[in-house]
Parts: structure tokens; sequence; C-alpha cells
């Protein structure tokens, strides 16, 4: 055994193999081997290199974004009203998240007290069907304990809101014509490129967004952002939806680095045309609350309307020495499936293929040593 294991250490440490090349002249196999060489050439230039850019270094983009609504419009719905965008953009402080409100159902003058709950929501025959202090998940308060009119009495804010038919058509429908101006910079830290989506050569106070016409225009139209989702405003303004704004940054800098500018695109994420969800549209409740006579009192509304998420991706791409070394070297190892396809087609395919293994292995040993087996092999080859 531990001669056996010396001659395998042995063998390990003072043995050396090298590749023999064997010119095979076959047309099918020439073939085979120029035609992977090709596709390998053709993957390494067209896709690794030119569509993937593997010559380049990638940064993603930090990125910042401030939005800002124009326009007004009037209802007449309890008096003459103006509305301005203090009044129907929800927050105020112009951030990439933002409602619009397009249509709502008020109720004014809310107090604390007592009052009946709405019509089917808490109906009862005694005052032993409306046990007090109890409440249901879809109700509006807590019951008092009394039935009054087939329906249970409630403690909450009275008047109770009716919100069960929405207004249609929508009370700001003119929101349509309103703009919103996007203004967005991003930073690529690795490349220390610093970009903004306001252009020197744009006249902000004319121009308006269109793909092809004013592709650079950072102010939009609600009505062409609807549009553009594959949604009709006159369908989620009633009763809400959401959009997505994406502002994409793909810049190649070893170009101009004015060459770099950004693309819209615009999503509908959820609204009218979501038929699979339950819950269609978008709203929410929005109190004012103030005293009156000394009675703490509150305006609710409840609003509909469309919700903007603005999301900013940015990628961009530089020339760097280490990856272009290291994807020619890649390529050059891809290159090494060629040998092997034809390396099997010629040693377990081809009629010949035992003849190609005795040309393409060859054992030789050390001079001196094992002379018999020498002797035997010179004799062949003489033969």
């Amino acid at each position: 055994m531990n001669k056996f294991l010396k001659e395998a250490i042995s063998d390990f440490l003072f043995e050396y193999e090298t590749p023999r090349q064997v010119l095979v002249k076959n047309k099918r196999v020439g073939i085979v081997c120029r035609l992977i060489q090709l596709a390998v050439l053709a993957y390494i230039i067209g896709w690794v290199f030119i569509y993937e850019r593997g010559y380049q270094s990638t940064d993603t983009a930090i990125s910042s974004v401030f939005t800002k609504m124009k326009g007004i419009t009037y209802t007449n719905e309890s008096g003459l009203r103006i509305w301005d965008v203090v009044d129907y953009v929800f927050p105020q402080h112009g951030g990439d998240s933002f409602v619009v409100m397009t249509n709502y159902i008020m109720t004014s003058g809310q107090h604390l007290g007592r009052c009946l709950e709405l019509p089917g929501l808490a109906t009862c025959v005694s005052d032993d069907d409306c046990v007090e202090g109890k409440h249901k998940r879809t109700g509006n308060g807590k019951m008092t304990g009394k039935c009054i009119n087939s329906s249970c009495e409630v403690f909450a804010w009275c008047p109770i809101e009716d919100d069960r038919t929405i207004p249609s058509p929508p009370l700001l429908l003119e929101a349509e014509n309103f703009t919103l101006f996007i203004k967005n910079s991003i930073t690529f830290p690795e490349f220390k490129v610093v970009r903004s989506n306001l252009e020197k050569n744009v006249d902000l106070g004319n121009c308006l967004y269109h793909k092809t016409s004013d592709p650079l225009c950072p102010i939009f139209r609600l009505g062409d952002i609807i549009e553009m989702s594959n949604f009709k405003f006159i369908d989620v303004a009633k009763s809400g939806a959401a959009i997505g704004i994406l502002i994409d940054w793909t810049c190649n800098l070893d170009l101009p680095v004015d060459e770099c500018k950004p693309k819209y695109y615009f999503h509908g994420l959820y609204g009218h045309g979501d038929k699979s969800n339950s819950s269609l549209g978008y709203n929410f409740r929005h109190a004012k609350y103030y005293v009156e006579d000394k009675i703490e009192k509150r305006t609710i509304t409840k609003v509909f309307g469309i919700r903007f998420d603005i999301i900013v991706q940015g990628l961009a791409r530089q020339f760097d020495i280490i990856p272009t070394l290291t994807t020619i070297g890649s390529g050059v190892g891809i290159f090494g499936v060629a040998t092997v396809v034809c390396d099997m087609v010629l040693l377990y395919i081809l009629p010949k293929r035992d003849f190609y293994k005795n040309m393409k292995f060859k054992y030789t040993a050390e001079q001196g040593e094992d002379k018999g087996l020498t002797q035997s092999k010179s004799e062949n080859e003489n033969n």
C-alpha cells in the first residue's frame, strides 16, 4: 500500500500533461467548429459588447422630486365655491406622492351627540336589539340602547355622513385641465454627474408635455396623463384611481453629458378598468375642525381623487478598462466550447473514432525507465 501511494504521489508530482495538436481534415467537423466559433463571436460582439455594453461600468442614481399643481375650478352644490390648489391637493408639501381631488361628499356642521344610525346599518324592533356600548364594524358610533323608528340610536358625529351615493358627474370635472409641474434632479455619485429635467432650451412659461412634439417639457396636463395611462378621465374622476409616473434616466456617459436626458412613462396602477378589484377607485376622508358657540364641530369630506406616484430610476454607464478586460477574457474562454463539441464528435460519434483517439492521445515514459515497454513500442513502430 505504501509503495502504491508513493508511486501515485510520484506520478502526480513528476508528470506533466501537454495538449497535443492534431490537424483533422474532415469537412463536417470543420464546418461545425467554424459555425460554433462564429456564433460565439456574434454573441460576444453583438450581445455582450453592443447590447449589454460589457465594456462599461455602471452606477445608479440618487434622486429628488418636487411637484407643483396649478388650476382652479368652481362648484355650486350648496352655493358658489372656488377650489384652488390648497383645497384639492393632498398633502400640500409637493412630494413625489400626492392626490388630486376630483369628486367629494361633504358633510358640514358635525358635532358629538346622539342621532339615528343610517337606514339599514343598525335596524331594530325593540331596545333589546340595540345593546348599549356596542357598535357594528360598518357603523358610525356606539349604540345608546334605544330603538327609534326601526333604527338604533348611536353616539357619534351628528349628522351622520351618508356616502352611499357618489355624485355623478364628478363635481371637479375641470380638474382634467389642471397642470402638474415636476422638478427632478439626479446624481450619479460614482461618475460625479448631476443632471436636472429642467432643460435650458425649454420655455417653462409656454410649454406643455407631448410625447413627440415636446418630450422634455416637465409640465403635464392631467387629462393627458390619464389618457396616456390608458384610462378615461370621466371614468376615474368619479371614484378615483392611481397613476404611476416613471422618470427614466438611462445615460451613456461616453457621449456628451448633455445627451443624458429623462424619458417619461405613464402607467395606470388601479382604477375604473381594474374589474378584478372589488373596491374600485381611490378615496379617503379629510376633516376640518372648528368651534362654534363653544361647541366643537367639524366638516368631513370624503375625497375621491387620482393618486400620483412618481418613481425615478437612473442608470449611467461609462467606459472602464476592468470590465472590458473581464469581458474579453470571458469571451476567449467561451471559444473553448467549439473545441469541446468537435472533440466529442471526433471521439464518440464518427465511425473512425478509434483512429482519432489513437491520434489524439499518446503515452510516454521517462527515458531509462520501463525499458521493456519502450523497446516494445519501438519494435511496433518499426513494424
